[in-house]
C-alpha cells in the first residue's frame, strides 16, 4: 500500500542528542570555535559538588563507552579527556519552543511529547507541503539551517510507528514504517527492549517466555501474553504489531506523568533552616517548569537520602490542583517535617505528579484574593527570568550564597507518556 492510501500520516520529530546539541549550537552562535558534538563531551553535574550525573553525551563520547545516567567519575575513568558542561534548562526550553514554532507552520496538530520530541499530524497536508518523505527532508534540513541542530524524522500511520521509525538510525535522518512489510523488515528484527514501553523488568519477563525480538513478541499468542502480563500484555502485543489509535493532541502542553528535581548537596544538611532553603530552591524549579508546561499538580512528594545513603520519601494528595510556588512549598515543608528524624542529609528532591491542565483551578471564597496575588507574583517572576535569565530575580533567603537556586539542577527529570497508555 502506498503512503497516500493510508488513513493517517504521523511524523515524529526527535532532536539528536538534544541537551548537548542545544548547548553546542548556543556556544557556536556566540563565537566559540569548539563544537561539543565533534569531541568527547557530555552534559552533567559537578563532581566537586557531588552532583556528577551524565545527562547527555556526544557521539565521540559514546565510542569510549560513556553512558547516560552514570556518575561523572565513572565516565571520566573511561574518557579522561571528556569535556563536561553544566545543564541549562532555560536554554533547552527556548530551543524546544523554537522547534515547536517551526513545526506549527506545517500542521494544525502538533503535540509536544517531551522537551525534545514532537508528534505532528501530516494527514491531508500533502497538497500544501508535498509527499511525506519529501516534506520530512525539507523540515529536517530547515531545522538544521535555521536553528543549528539536527533532528530525526520518523513517518508512520500512527504515533507508535512514527516514533519507532525515528529511532532506527541517527543522526539527521528520515525513516518510514508505513506498511506491514516495512514493520516486519525494519522493526521486527530489533531486540524486544527497543520497543516503546518495554523496560528492563518487562524485558526479563518476556525473555523467560523465550521472546527476544519484537517480531517474536508480535507473533506470540495474545491471550498467553495477557495471562502473564495482564492488560499490559495486550499493549505490548499491539505495539509490536504496529497498532496504535491514540490521537495527536494539538496544543502547547507537555504530556507528562510528573515533574521532579533533586540534588546532592555539597555539604551535608543538618538543620531545618538549611533543608528548607534547598527544598525551596527545588520547589521553585519544579513550579516554574510546571507553569511552563501549563499544568497544575494534585500530588506533591518529597524524598531525601541521609549521609548513610538511607532513602526516604513521603507524598500527599492535595485538595485543589495548583502550580503556585509557595503553595507547593508549604506542602513540601510539611512532608519534610513529618519524615525527617534529624539525620544528616546528603540528597533532597521534590516531585509533583497527577498533572492536569491549568485552564481550571478549584478555589474557595476564602483563598481567592491571596491566590490571585500569588499567581500574579509567580507570573511576573517567570517573565523576568525568561527574558533576563534565572538569576535576574532571587529570593532574599538565598542572598548568603550557601544554597543558590537550582533552576533545573542535575537531577531534573520529566516523565513523558503516550496518551494511549493512560
Amino acid at each position: 500500500m502506498s503512503m497516500a492510501g493510508h488513513r493517517r500520516i504521523i511524523m515524529h520529530v526527535d532532536v539528536n542528542s538534544a541537551f548537548l546539541a542545544w548547548q553546542a549550537t548556543y556556544d557556536l552562535q556566540r563565537g566559540s570555535t569548539l563544537d561539543l558534538r565533534e569531541i568527547p563531551s557530555a552534559v552533567g553535574g559537578n563532581q566537586a559538588e557531588r552532583r556528577g550525573i551524565i545527562l547527555a553525551k556526544s557521539t565521540p563520547a559514546k565510542k569510549y563507552g560513556v553512558e547516560t545516567g552514570e556518575v561523572l567519575w565513572q565516565a571520566l575513568q573511561k574518557c579522561p579527556s571528556l569535556v563536561v558542561v553544566p545543564p541549562n534548562y532555560d536554554l533547552y526550553m527556548k530551543c524546544s519552543n523554537a522547534l515547536y514554532a517551526v513545526l506549527e507552520e506545517y500542521s494544525p496538530k502538533v503535540q509536544r511529547f517531551s522537551v525534545d520530541e514532537v508528534f505532528m499530524e501530516y494527514t491531508n497536508m500533502q497538497p500544501h507541503f508535498g509527499e511525506p518523505v519529501e516534506a520530512a527532508h525539507r523540515i529536517k534540513d530547515r531545522i538544521r539551517k535555521e536553528l543549528g541542530f539536527t533532528v530525526n524524522v520518523g513517518i508512520g500511520p500512527n504515533k507508535l510507528t512514527a516514533k519507532m521509525a525515528g529511532e532506527l538510525k541517527k543522526p539527521d535522518m528520515v525513516h518510514t514504517l508505513m506498511t506491514r512489510e516495512e514493520i516486519e523488515k525494519k522493526m521486527w528484527p530489533l531486540p524486544v527492549r527497543e520497543l516503546f514501553m518495554v523496560g528492563r523488568q518487562t524485558e526479563k519477563k518476556l525473555k523467560l517466555m523465550n521472546i527476544y525480538t519484537i517480531g517474536e513478541l508480535a507473533r506470540a499468542d495474545r491471550k498467553f501474553l495477557c495471562d502473564k502480563l495482564k492488560s499490559f500484555g495486550n499493549v505490548v502485543w499491539c505495539y509490536a504489531n504496529g497498532l496504535d489509535e491514540s490521537p495527536v493532541h494539538a496544543g502547547y502542553n507537555l504530556i507528562m506523568k510528573g515533574i521532579g528535581n533533586s540534588t546532592t548537596i555539597k555539604h551535608d544538611v543538618d538543620t531545618h533552616e538549611d533543608a528548607y532553603k534547598v527544598l525551596l530552591s527545588l520547589t521553585e524549579s519544579v513550579s516554574l517548569r510546571l507553569r511552563a508546561a501549563r499544568a497544575c499538580c494534585r500530588v506533591i512528594s518529597v524524598e531525601f537520602r541521609t549521609d548513610q545513603l538511607q532513602g526516604y520519601s513521603h507524598q500527599r494528595k492535595i485538595f485543589a490542583a495548583t502550580n503556585v510556588t509557595m503553595e507547593i512549598f508549604g506542602v513540601v515543608k510539611e512532608l519534610f517535617d513529618e519524615g525527617w528524624k534529624g539525620e544528616k542529609l546528603r540528597h533532597l528532591g521534590v516531585r509533583v505528579t497527577d498533572l492536569t491542565a491549568d485552564d481550571f483551578m478549584q478555589m474557595t471564597v476564602f483563598d481567592q484574593e491571596q491566590k490571585d496575588k500569588k499567581m500574579a507574583l509567580d507570573a511576573a517572576i517567570d517573565r523576568i527570568r525568561s527574558r533576563y535569565g534565572n538569576s535576574a530575580v532571587m529570593r532574599a533567603v538565598f542572598a548568603d550564597g550557601n544554597f543558590a537556586p537550582m533552576m533545573g539542577g542535575s537531577g531534573a527529570e520529566d516523565y513523558p507518556v503516550m496518551s494511549s497508555i493512560l
